[in-house]
């Protein structure tokens, strides 16, 4: 029998992965555990970690830039220094003191609720 997926373990284990990769969590606490916990939702959900900031349509294929990390994770760190969401960040964006940042939706919207 299998532990049951928890946000701190998820972070855990995705931190592994992707901080060798330049990719970080938000060192705020109080968001990041709410967004992992709402990926494991959208995966009891849909069978797959949607993005929980954006509506998934419910069909892998038509949700498939949105599964976390979704592919618009990268151009918004490079631009912004933070995913739309806040959960991924830069190292230097987890060094210094933020007001709110407002991240564009990069999503068509012809992908979104389709």
């Amino acid at each position: 029998m299998s532990e049951k997926m928890t946000a701190e373990k998820l972070y855990e284990m995705l931190k592994k992965i992707q901080e060798p990769r330049g990719f970080y969590f938000n060192k705020d606490m109080s968001i990041t555990i709410p967004l992992l916990e709402s990926l494991l939702i959208n995966k009891d959900e849909y069978g797959y970690m949607a993005c929980p900031c954006r509506l998934p349509n419910g069909d892998f294929d038509k949700d498939r830039d949105i599964v976390c990390p979704c592919e618009y994770r990268d151009p918004d760190l490079e631009e912004f220094g933070t995913c739309y969401c806040g959960l991924y960040v830069t190292e230097e964006y987890n060094q210094e003191e933020h007001g709110e940042v407002a991240i564009p939706e990069r999503r068509p919207p012809e992908k979104i609720l389709v």
